[in-house]
């Protein structure tokens, strides 16, 4: 999927090779910290340990790469490199490898009962960040699916594995050992299904609805190939498609234990408006991409197998993640942002915003300025 959107994305800017985009301004000479950000993209997506992102960046996509922008602007920041399509806890593991310098350790436990090698790539030589620790704290983001990455790392870092511990006390990770949480600082969700999307459903959907529509069935099939788990025999629940239904969020959310010593923020987005029958449509403003899902999501309702009833509040969507499930994980204690009084330990809702799915990102098909929306946002992860 990553080197399909690339040849794609190549083309894009080929034919539209630049865009008026103003300056932001740099990093306020006054902060109260300047933790390095780390970036964590999405399903299908990839980090600057890839080559593709010096053809496409993720972050940025269309306008350039947004982490080579905000480090001109005084931010030290870099994007996080982790499989497109493993599991929340896998994708957490290669997280803390990379920051940490270390070679990739899945657990004894997790990858015994998942049936998939114990370890994976060794960051060594190539760490991530210069210094990772308690006095050197970090400022997390994850996009999409990136973010219930970042919330399994979170997790982990604070809590460590009972059961990791238990299988292999002699060489156990460092993520599993737990006590970290005062090596983070904040945490930031962008678009980030946190309790799963209702576009999972259209992939069983749709191939069977002989009335379905080409763009119906291109986006389905876009989703399927950036789901297709890692080739290497695990079972089919240690991957991102399983965690990003409802169901799977939900048994994900269960085993979160998070730390009250954080901040936590969410930017949900929303890319439909409501029509007099009460369902939703995509704006005009939509990605060509994301309207046909749009629509479907904006006028789709169930009752997943494990009895969550999915009605009309999650009709809003940005296309591919139910805005509902955008803001906080449910049950979690939210406020609306209010910069002057950022709270710790509570969810700090952001103010919807307007664009689909890929907005944040710079925009997959139409150029969206998001440079001027990352420094506020890592201006005010400064000011912490």
């Amino acid at each position: 999927m990553a080197k399909v959107t690339a040849f794609l994305m190549t083309i894009v800017m080929f034919l539209f090779p630049s865009w008026n985009i103003p300056e932001a301004p740099s990093v306020p000479e006054s902060t109260e910290n300047e933790y390095t950000c780390v970036f964590v993209h999405g399903l299908g997506g990839w980090g600057e340990d890839s080559l593709i992102y010096s053809i496409v960046p993720y972050w940025g996509m269309l306008g350039g790469d947004a982490m080579r922008y905000l480090q001109a602007r005084g931010f030290d920041c870099c994007a996080a490199d982790v499989n497109p399509s493993a599991s929340a806890w896998d994708r957490a593991c290669e997280l803390y490898a990379q920051l940490t310098g270390t070679r990739t350790d899945y657990g004894a436990e997790h990858s015994a009962r998942f049936g998939h090698k114990r370890f994976g790539k060794d960051y060594s030589r190539h760490p991530l960040v210069r210094e990772f620790s308690a006095e050197a704290k970090i400022h997390l983001l994850g996009h999409s699916f990136g973010g219930a990455t970042v919330l399994q790392f979170v997790d982990l870092m604070t809590n460590g594995s009972k059961s990791e511990l238990a299988a292999s006390p002699e060489d156990v990770s460092g993520l599993f050992t737990g006590g970290k949480k005062d090596w983070l600082y904040s945490v930031t969700m962008l678009a980030a299904p946190m309790n799963g999307t209702t576009a999972y459903d259209l992939k069983e959907i749709v191939p069977k609805e002989k009335s379905a529509t080409f763009p119906e069935r291109l986006v389905v099939a876009m989703c399927a190939l950036a789901s297709v788990p890692p080739l290497d025999g695990r079972d089919k629940q240690d991957c991102a498609a399983y965690d990003m239904t409802i169901d799977g969020a939900a048994q994900l959310n269960k085993r979160l234990r998070l730390p009250d010593s954080l901040y936590y923020f969410s930017v949900p987005c929303c890319t439909v408006t409501q029509t007099a029958d009460g369902t939703y449509e995509a704006l005009p403003s939509t990605e060509p991409l994301f309207v046909a899902s749009a629509n479907r999501l904006g006028r789709y309702t169930t009752t997943t197998p494990e009895g969550t009833v999915v009605d009309a509040s999650w009709l809003p969507n940005d296309g591919l993640v139910n805005t509902i499930s955008a803001v906080a994980p449910f049950g979690a204690k939210t406020t609306q942002l209010d910069r002057n009084h950022v709270r710790p330990g509570v969810w700090n809702i952001f103010p919807t915003y307007e664009g689909d799915h890929m907005s944040l990102m710079g925009g997959f098909m139409k150029n969206n300025n998001v440079r001027l929306f990352y420094v506020d946002l890592l201006t005010l992860l400064y000011s912490l």
